[in-house]
């Protein structure tokens, strides 16, 4: 039984997410349909990227994994559908795989060129539900679209590092529902150009000299529970996707508040981490 997963910024008010199912089960009633998220924020690419790069290991093998995000076609804007480690991507040619395909390089990539068999103002309804059933069908990327050999890239996917290899410069990509916030400094780029230096990270007026295994690393577990205020300690972690992230212990956005809500942090924003030569 073929799996269709769904990512979009559709929200649960409006009717779009529960039309896009109804079409898959009217050519496919067999097939079962997975929410990864309808709650990216419109037109967020690189929160789409995160999310789905994050997500789409967990299913198996052959998983059709359809990605709403900016999606109406134009001539800057074209429709791909990808198959990379073994699974398919149906999306907007507009950076939101390329976090993906900067890890994983992908088995084949097709500019879908099925439009003009399709009447359409609402694509990923009626492109991108034809694509994926077709998959799903056991069909092949070669008849709904042209081979292509590249995809645009996401903006501040790269952090930026200086010439003397003391400084990486990242951005915010991804804050989630603790209001954790997400950078694009990977676990390993930090590590490589660390090369063991002591480094201080600086995120608006809060700097850190630590970065944590696990949120729970910077409770003091010697003290006794009740007088310990544990609740908004900021604290600086590798997240489980391996992402540098800046965190409120037990964050809650209407108590004791979030990293975003506490430092001001928002998507796109500066994180600096300066190294400390010997």
């Amino acid at each position: 039984m073929a799996i269709i997963t769904l990512t979009t910024d559709f929200g649960e008010k409006d009717h779009f997410a529960g039309a896009i199912k109804g079409a898959i089960y009217s050519e496919q009633p067999e097939v079962k349909i997975v929410d990864i998220s309808h709650s990216v924020s419109p037109f967020s690419i690189s929160e789409a990227a995160y999310i789905i790069q994050n997500a789409y290991s967990s299913f198996p093998k052959g998983t059709i994994h359809v990605i709403g995000i900016d999606s109406e076609l134009n001539q800057e804007n074209k429709h791909i559908a990808v198959k990379l480690d073994d699974h398919y991507f149906i999306c907007a040619n507009n950076g939101i795989m390329s976090m993906i395909c900067s890890v994983i390089a992908p088995e084949k990539i097709v500019e879908i060129n099925i439009h003009d068999k399709i009447e359409t103002s609402f694509p990923v309804l009626d492109v991108f539900v034809k694509v994926a059933c077709h998959i799903a069908r056991g069909g092949t990327l070669e008849v709904v679209g042209k081979t292509i050999d590249t995809i645009k890239p996401i903006k501040n996917l790269i952090p930026f590092v200086n010439d003397e290899k003391n400084q990486i410069i990242g951005n915010v990509i991804y804050i989630d529902n603790y209001g954790n916030v997400v950078t694009n400094i990977r676990k390993k780029f930090f590590e490589d150009i660390q090369k063991g230096r002591a480094f201080e990270i600086s995120a608006r007026n809060y700097k850190f000299k630590t970065i944590y295994s696990k949120y729970s690393d910077v409770v003091n577990f010697d003290i006794e529970e009740d007088k310990r205020n544990d609740e908004g300690k900021a604290l600086v972690v590798f997240n489980s996707s391996k992402f540098l992230e800046i965190a409120i212990y037990k964050s809650n956005t209407t108590t004791v508040g979030s990293a975003s809500t506490l430092m001001g942090l928002s998507m796109r924003d500066t994180v600096t981490i300066n190294f400390l030569n010997d």
